[in-house]
């Protein structure tokens, strides 16, 4: 399961507003790359891939690819502003190591 925080849900909506597409997907995954090992990838979609694990919330579609799902499972995604800007966070219990940004993690062996 993924969690979105109320801020996070509300973020995420504003984003996919802005979209020119009224069945937009919010697309999550991960690729290789960032500060630790892998970083999280955030986006919208206009179409879902056979292998997509969809998950349904009231407002709010997330699609990931089944491939990232064992670095995804149970992550809590939210969303903060402060002096510097607003910007999502991750608690990753799949990650044994997060840099001190949340974008990236190195998963758990």
């Amino acid at each position: 399961m993924i969690s979105l925080s109320p801020a996070a849900t509300r973020e995420v909506l504003r984003l996919k507003s802005k979209q020119n597409h009224p069945h937009v997907l919010f697309r999550l995954g991960v690729q290789k790359g960032g500060c630790c090992d892998w970083s999280y990838t955030m986006g919208f979609d206009h179409q879902r891939q056979s292998s997509d694990v969809v998950y349904q919330f009231p407002e709010i579609e997330i699609v990931i690819a089944s491939e990232n799902l064992k670095y995804l499972e149970n992550l809590t995604i939210d969303y903060s502003e402060d002096l510097m800007g607003g910007g999502f966070r991750f608690q990753n219990p799949n990650a044994s190591q997060s840099c001190s940004c949340s974008y990236s993690f190195v998963p758990q062996t």
